[in-house]
C-alpha cells in the first residue's frame, strides 16, 4: 500500500505518525501551518477553513471549502489542499510574498482587527472568488460600489462580482463586524488567466486513491469500490462510517470518541452519481449537499428551498443526505423535505440492495431499519414532483443553527381541492415523522381558510414535542399550526400576485 501523503499548497507530505483521528487541522498546525486555527472544534466558527481541489460542477476542478478541524487527515490522502498560507504569491528572493486579491481586499478595507478568524474568511471567501459561474452584475440604480449603502439596492447577499455572502455563512467574527468584510467580498475582481489556481480548475481533479492507514490498533480504511466496501462492512459491522465527517468530526472533538475502524466512502463513484430517470430522481448517498444544490439548480424546488437554511456552506461543502439520514437525529433539516416529497432510501449490503420508503426508515430515536453491515447507496424522490412546496424552519438564527422545528410541504391543489398532501416534520418526535392526521384533514377539502385552520389545529397535535433549551412544546405546537396558515398565505398571495 502507496504511503499516504497530502498535498498542502503544492507540496506533497506524508500523513505520519498522525493517528487516524487526527485532524486536518490538527496535522496543519503539527506542520507549522498555524493560519488555520481552532474556535469551535465542531463546525460553527469557520476559522479552520481550508481549500480542497474536489470534481466540479461546471469546471473539471472546484476549489471547495471545508472545515479542517472535521475532517480526519487520513480522509485527505492522495489530495490537494491550500491553506491561507498557499494563497499568496511567492516573491523573488529576499522580497515579501505578493497578497492574493482576497487577502488584498480584506487588508485595504479593514477586514482583519485580531485577525484569528482572517485566514478562514480568507479561505471561504477564495472559494466563492473561484467560483467558475460566479459573474459580475449590475444593480437596479447601476453598479453600486461595495462601500455605499446603494450596494443593497436590489440584494444584499449578492455583491455587484456575483459574490455569494452565504459563502461566509459559516465564519464567525466577533471584533471586526461584518460590514468590511463584506466590502472586501463584494470588491473582488475575477482571477486573471495566469493565476495558477484559476488554471488548475481547467486540470483534473486528484483521482481517488484506496487508504489503509493503521496506527495504534486503530484503522482508516477507503476502498476502491463499493463491492470491497461493503465486504468490510460484513467483517466489520463495527466500523464508523463517514463521508464529510460533520457528524463524527463533533463527536471526535468535542465528546472524545474513538473508533477502532473508520470506513470513508466520499469517493465511491457508486454513491456519487445522480441520475433523473422517468418516474424518479436517485441522489447518491455520498454527493455533498452543495453539489447536489448545484446539480440540480433547482429542478426540486423543495430541495433548493432547503439547502440555503441547511448548517452553513462550509458544512453543506462536506454533509451528505446519506450522512444525514444515517445519523438518525429527530432534528435533521433534510428528513422532513424528504418525507413530504415521498423519498425512498437504497440500502445496500454485501448481498444485494433493497429499497425502503423513508416514512418506514426510522424506527426510533437515532435508530432505523438499516442492519449491521447495511449502508445507504442512494435516495430516490419519486415523480411527477408536487406543484406546491415549502420549507419552513423555526430556529433561533435565520442560517447555521439548528432547528426547533422543521415543516415541509407537498400539497396538489387541483381547481381549488387539495388532491394530496404530504407533511414532514422534525424536532417533534423521537424520529422525524410524517404528519398523518393533519394530511387526511386537507386531503380532498377545498384550499381554502376554513380548511386550513381546522388542519392547522390538526397539525399543532402531531407528534410529542417536548421542552428543551431549545424551545417549549407549546411553543413547538404552535408552530407547527403556524407554518400551515404561513403556508396557505404564500400561495394565495402568489395566486392573487
Amino acid at each position: 500500500m502507496v504511503e499516504a501523503r497530502i498535498t498542502v499548497n503544492g507540496k506533497e507530505t506524508p500523513i505520519s505518525p498522525a493517528a487516524p483521528h487526527t485532524t486536518a487541522l490538527d496535522f496543519l498546525r503539527e506542520r507549522g501551518l498555524t493560519g488555520t486555527k481552532e474556535g469551535c472544534a465542531e463546525g460553527e466558527c469557520g476559522a479552520c477553513s481550508v481549500l480542497v481541489a474536489r470534481p466540479g460542477v461546471n469546471k473539471p476542478t472546484d476549489w471547495v471549502a471545508v472545515n479542517a478541524c472535521l475532517v480526519p487527515a487520513a480522509a485527505l490522502d492522495g489530495q490537494e489542499i491550500i491553506t491561507s498560507e498557499g494563497l499568496a504569491t511567492a516573491g523573488e528572493p529576499g522580497m515579501a510574498p505578493t497578497l492574493h486579491p482576497v487577502q488584498e481586499e480584506m487588508a485595504v478595507r479593514g477586514g482583519s482587527q485580531c485577525g484569528y478568524c482572517t485566514p478562514g474568511f480568507i479561505c471561504s471567501m477564495a472559494a466563492e472568488y473561484y467560483r467558475p459561474d460566479r459573474c459580475a452584475h449590475a444593480h437596479a440604480h447601476g453598479d453600486a460600489h461595495p462601500d455605499s449603502d446603494s450596494a443593497d439596492s436590489t440584494d444584499s447577499e449578492h455583491g455587484p462580482n456575483g459574490f455569494d455572502l452565504h459563502s461566509l455563512s459559516g465564519n464567525l467574527c466577533r471584533c471586526t463586524g461584518y460590514r468590511p468584510i463584506r466590502d472586501a467580498a463584494f470588491a473582488v475582481g475575477t482571477p486573471t488567466d495566469e493565476d495558477p489556481l484559476a488554471r488548475r480548475r481547467e486540470q483534473s481533479p486528484p483521482a481517488p486513491v484506496a487508504t489503509e492507514y493503521a496506527r495504534d490498533d486503530s484503522a482508516f480504511l477507503r476502498k476502491s469500490s463499493l463491492a470491497e466496501t461493503l465486504q468490510v462492512l460484513r467483517e466489520r459491522p463495527d466500523a464508523v462510517v463517514v463521508a464529510g465527517s460533520t457528524d463524527w468530526g463533533v463527536e471526535v472533538n468535542i465528546r472524545s470518541r474513538r473508533a477502532d475502524c473508520v470506513v470513508a466512502i466520499d469517493q465511491l463513484s457508486e454513491l456519487r452519481e445522480l441520475r433523473v430517470e422517468s418516474d424518479y430522481i436517485e441522489i447518491g448517498a455520498a454527493l455533498t449537499l452543495t453539489e447536489i444544490e448545484r446539480r440540480l439548480d433547482g429542478d426540486v424546488p423543495l430541495l433548493a428551498e432547503l439547502f440555503p437554511q441547511f448548517a452553513s456552506r462550509l458544512i453543506r461543502n462536506g454533509a451528505t443526505l446519506g450522512g444525514n439520514l444515517g445519523t438518525g437525529s429527530p432534528i435533521g433539516d433534510s428528513p422532513p423535505a424528504l418525507l413530504a416529497l415521498e423519498a425512498s432510501v437504497v440500502l445496500a449490503d454485501a448481498d444485494g440492495e433493497r429499497e425502503v420508503p423513508l416514512a418506514d426508515y426510522f424506527t426510533g430515536y437515532r435508530q432505523s431499519v438499516r442492519r449491521p453491515g447495511e449502508l445507504i447507496r442512494a435516495v430516490r424522490i419519486p415523480l411527477p414532483l408536487a406543484p406546491a412546496t415549502a420549507f419552513h424552519k423555526i430556529a433561533k438564527r435565520r442560517f447555521d443553527d439548528i432547528s426547533s422545528v422543521a415543516v415541509a410541504f407537498a400539497l396538489d391543489i387541483e381547481d381549488g381541492i387539495v388532491r394530496k398532501a404530504r407533511i414532514g416534520l422534525g424536532g417533534v418526535a423521537a424520529t422525524p415523522i410524517r404528519a398523518l392526521a393533519a394530511e387526511a384533514a386537507l386531503e380532498g377539502k377545498p384550499w381554502a381558510t376554513e380548511t386550513v385552520k381546522a388542519a392547522a389545529q390538526v397539525l399543532q397535535a402531531e407528534g410529542t414535542p417536548m421542552n428543551d433549551h431549545r424551545a417549549s412544546a407549546e411553543y413547538r405546537s404552535a408552530m407547527l399550526g403556524q407554518s400551515l396558515l404561513k403556508l396557505y398565505a404564500q400561495t394565495t398571495e402568489a395566486v392573487s400576485s
